[in-house]
């Protein structure tokens, strides 16, 4: 496994940042996760379709750790909203395993980098604008609550996300309150993260050109360098939350953003 001491600093700078900022600003660490992962892979001689897959994938993974401790705050606190956990998450299995097994395989990485550009972008520009969905429905039965979650699982499996980009303003669109929306998100996480992990570990198996230290499409450096970084700083950036100015942070945040999405468009378009 490739754990050179530069390879260790930069993935552990990455780690701690992302955590620091996903803490900060309630936002998923795989905005940031994903370009700069592709940057790190396509330097290390990886092709620029394989890179955008694996950075994808990776960050995804990284999901299963920050989620569990993100959760146990947010359970202690009474916050998740378990029945909606229990009924979004068949939706996410079957949503998340039709991505990762299934769409992902076969779309090229500069497809799906293109595809991330435009998510970055709209996240930006929600995060800019801070506007949130009027209440105006309640939640749906089981079968409104499967098709949600079906959504959910497909759309984080192609960018590496946890879902809360979707699911939050789904919630709150159905009146459930935003602290129990934000907090039943990040429980969703783990469902999200372990159903599209696991499709891209059996989808990545017989792919050729992967490094040796890859499972699937899984980087296992960066995954273990990442989550151990960015589960130590995710609540130094929950309690530095009640000290900064957050809407301006997210404003300020949202031009990198852009920055970023721009890159991803690049690898996409040019690559």
């Amino acid at each position: 496994m490739d754990f050179q001491p530069q390879l260790i600093i930069e993935l552990a700078t990455l780690g701690i940042c992302t955590g620091f900022l996903a803490g900060l600003l309630g936002i998923g660490g795989g905005m940031i996760m994903v370009p700069f992962l592709t940057i790190l892979l396509s330097q290390r001689g990886v092709d620029d379709n394989l890179a955008v897959k694996m950075a994808i994938a990776t960050s995804m993974a990284t999901i299963i750790f920050t989620s569990i401790s993100s959760v146990r705050a947010h359970h202690k606190r009474g916050a998740v909203r378990w029945d909606l956990v229990k009924g979004l998450a068949p939706g996410i299995v079957i949503g998340s395993m039709v991505a990762s097994m299934g769409v992902f395989a076969l779309l090229k990485g500069s497809n799906l980098a293109i595809f991330f550009g435009l998510f970055v972008g709209f996240s930006a520009t929600q995060m800019f604008l801070d506007k949130k969905p009027a209440p105006t429905r309640q939640v749906p039965g089981t079968a409104g609550l499967v098709g949600a979650g079906s959504a959910i699982g497909f759309l984080s499996g192609l960018v590496g996300a946890g879902g809360g980009f979707i699911s939050v303003p789904f919630m709150t669109w159905c009146n459930v309150l935003i602290h129990n929306a934000v907090a039943t998100s990040a429980a969703l996480g783990f469902p999200i993260a372990v159903a599209n992990v696991v499709g891209y570990i059996v989808s990545g198996q017989a792919v050729q050109g992967l490094p040796a230290d890859a499972f699937g499409y899984i980087w296992v450096p960066a995954l273990v360098v990442i989550a151990l970084c960015s589960v130590f700083t995710a609540p130094l950036g929950a309690k530095a939350a009640h000290m900064l100015p957050v809407k301006k942070l997210k404003r300020t945040f949202a031009s990198v953003l852009y920055v970023l999405a721009a890159y991803m468009f690049y690898k996409g378009l040019w690559s």
